[in-house]
């Protein structure tokens, strides 16, 4: 089905469509950070008025200035695998969202405070005497070696709301016992593509279903879903969709979504994002291929 027509209007022939999009890995070089050979895509969703929502670990910090590089400030984000939702005013309810801040974005925390899940990892770390390295407890040089960031990229990946990141240090087993002492206090921990991250009971997947939602509730349209990821902390996002691409990772992690509208990239990193977009919403997509899947 060619993007021919705005989406998003309500006397659109088109179903309306929303991209949910992993960044580091994905959208984002897992190295550089460039995401050039995605920017043909970025710059048709933009004109066909087809949101691209950052679904990322990052923090809502970290995000500001990428999202205005990349010019996507006018469409929402969702941070640290899922507990902080970021809405602009489009989609911002007149009844529920009157907290806007001096960004002009609401906050929505669907997860639970740093503190508690900060204050639990320290818990359970002495009780089990596990090895792991939260990114609280590292200094702005490691973090920075860790990914790559420069400092005042690596200030703002510190910034943590409802997530902390973690590099693990000990056994499989030890991370099994860990996993089950969080269970009881409500966290769970996922990985990433550089980190384990432990956040309350949200996750990508639960984020993406709540602003599908908030979507359906303002526009009145049940809108066409695309997700893109690299890493098994997308598996919940890639599951929760309409369509999928699993883009190649630049990892050995098994990342196996349960998804039959599932395409695997070949090429990683932004190329293979291009690559999704061209297979399900390109020009050779049928508009049967578009209303099956």
């Amino acid at each position: 089905m060619p993007l021919s027509r705005d989406p998003l209007s309500p006397d659109s022939a088109c179903r309306p469509r929303l991209v949910f999009s992993d960044l580091d890995g994905s959208l984002l070089d897992h190295h550089s950070y460039d995401w050039t050979p995605a920017k043909g895509w970025l710059e048709r969703l933009s004109a066909c008025g087809v949101p691209v929502i950052p679904v990322t670990s990052k923090t809502r910090s970290e995000l500001i200035p990428l999202r205005q590089a990349m010019e996507l400030q006018q469409t929402p984000f969702i941070a640290e695998n899922g507990a902080i939702v970021g809405l602009p005013h489009a989609w911002c309810h007149a009844r529920l969202d009157r907290d806007a801040g001096s960004d002009g974005l609401v906050i929505r925390t669907l997860g639970v405070d740093i503190g508690l899940i900060r204050q639990r990892l320290s818990v359970w770390r002495e009780r089990l005497d596990a090895s792991f390295s939260t990114m609280s407890e590292m200094t702005l040089e490691q973090v920075m070696e860790l990914t790559g960031l420069t400092e005042p990229e690596a200030r703002l990946a510190r910034l943590r709301e409802g997530s902390e990141p973690l590099i693990w240090e000990d056994e499989d087993a030890m991370l099994v016992r860990l996993r089950e002492g969080l269970r009881g206090d409500g966290l769970r921990i996922v990985q990433g593509g550089r980190f384990w991250h432990v956040t309350g009971e949200c996750d990508k997947g639960s984020a993406v279903g709540w602003l599908i939602e908030r979507f359906e509730s303002l526009r009145g349209h049940h809108p066409l879903t695309l997700a893109l990821g690299d890493g098994p902390n997308d598996v919940a996002m890639l599951e929760r969709v309409d369509q999928a691409v699993l883009i190649r990772g630049g990892h050995d992690l098994e990342v196996s979504p349960d998804q039959p509208a599932l395409y695997r990239s070949k090429a990683s990193g932004p190329a293979g994002w291009a690559e999704g977009l061209d297979h399900w919403w390109g020009p050779l997509a049928t508009e049967g291929r578009d209303a099956h899947e």
